[in-house]
């Protein structure tokens, strides 16, 4: 699950990370009241959506040469202005894809007087199975175009998960920061602060980009992405308050209230597979057949008839879809039940394009049969080779 930025501000805050004084507002009229409880002279209006490179967007309904998502104001009325004119419209950046999205909430700052600007995060290190920062002095840009362009400019630590952030650790990092003075002993206190809320706060990723070290000498967090661990929420619910759902794609919403795996993709192909692994080769195999999925959608080991009927009329409810590929390998998960819950949806709510229903394993001869008497226009297949040239050869 992903916050906003005030929002992960907060939850930083909460555990001492130095960030500045700021106010969420949903409208423009509360930008000037907003603006008047922060020091001033100089303010910073943010857009508050889920994705990066808000600073270089560009509203769709502002024309190219208007300013981005991230604006300076040096005054109160300007701070006013850039409120009204980017509340309600579109920004699109590199990570929202031509579509954009609307700007409902601002997140206006107070300035800080930059020195340097820093990047620091937090995340899972597979490689090693520990938390690990990564740190760069390359703060303000894309992370992924330092990685290629300058790899020698990322330095990763990981943390040991039994000693936690020692001085040593926190030493590395201040060497790889290129801090001193005022800015490393903040660093020092700061990287344990960090590192528990990660882990205190079961976070999947806490990006600070920039952390900057102002003229003052001390450090700031300048902005904050922070992602949470979906299957911990349960024990957050301070946490779980904090979802914006507006930010997240309908379908995916209602998936998540059937505990579906569904991810909406930009593809042609509607895909319904019991677990992950076969569902990624399943998107892949279409892929190789030269269609896009439309979705990932796992319906797990042990759902119900309901369960895959509603998966199948998320799938279908995307106007995208084209035709449906459904791949069922019975385990624990039975081809029958597939058959049952996939039938009774088509009775709901129509079969309207192609459907192509590939079964094998527990109890499939059952679920052939039920499909094969249902009188509904479904073509069996006999693998997932064979399903996957029958979906595409069926939307042409």
């Amino acid at each position: 699950m992903n916050i906003h930025e005030y929002q992960a501000k907060e939850v930083l805050k909460g555990y001492g990370a130095p960030v500045a004084e700021g106010v969420a507002i949903t409208s423009a009229d509360e930008a000037e009241a907003a603006a008047k409880q922060l020091p001033g002279p100089l303010y910073v209006v943010k857009s508050q959506i889920h994705a990066g490179g808000r600073g270089k967007g560009k509203f769709k309904e502002l024309g190219p040469d208007a300013k981005g998502g991230v604006r300076l104001a040096k005054s109160i009325e300007e701070a006013v202005a850039h409120a009204k004119e980017m509340l309600g419209n579109t920004l699109v950046t590199k990570q929202t894809g031509d579509a954009g999205k609307v700007v409902n909430r601002l997140y206006i700052e107070d300035g800080a007087d930059i020195d340097r600007e820093l990047y620091l995060s937090l995340l899972v290190d597979r490689s090693v199975g520990q938390i690990a920062f990564v740190a760069s002095t390359e703060g303000g840009m894309d992370i992924e175009t330092v990685a290629e362009e300058t790899p020698d400019k990322i330095i990763t630590v990981p943390i040991d998960p039994i000693a936690g952030v020692t001085a040593g650790d926190a030493e590395k990092l201040c060497t790889a920061l290129k801090l001193g003075g005022a800015a490393k002993v903040d660093g020092m206190q700061l990287f344990p602060i960090l590192y528990k809320a990660f882990t205190e706060k079961d976070m999947s990723l806490l990006e600070i980009n920039p952390l900057i070290v102002m003229k003052d000498g001390h450090l700031r967090v300048l902005d904050a992405k922070v992602s949470f661990d979906g299957n911990a929420l349960f024990r957050h619910d301070d946490i779980r308050a904090l979802r914006d759902e507006s930010e997240e794609d309908a379908k995916e919403i209602e998936a998540s209230k059937w505990d579906l795996a569904y991810v909406a993709l930009d593809g042609n192909i509607g895909c319904m597979v019991n677990g992950a692994g076969l569902a990624m080769a399943t998107m892949d195999i279409i892929k190789l057949y030269g269609k896009e999925p439309a979705n990932f959608c796992d319906v797990g080991g042990g759902a119900n008839k309901e369960k895959v009927a509603a998966a199948f009329k998320i799938i279908t409810a995307d106007p995208a879809v084209q035709g449906i590929l459904v791949n069922i390998f019975g385990g624990i998960m039975k081809c029958d039940v597939i058959a049952e819950g996939v039938v009774a949806a088509v009775k709901e709510v129509g079969l309207k394009v192609p459907l192509v229903v590939r079964l094998e394993g527990t109890n499939v001869d059952l679920g052939k049969k039920i499909l094969n008497e249902s009188g509904l226009a479904i073509t069996a297949a006999d693998d997932l080779d064979d399903a996957a040239k029958k979906i595409v050869a069926a939307i042409g």
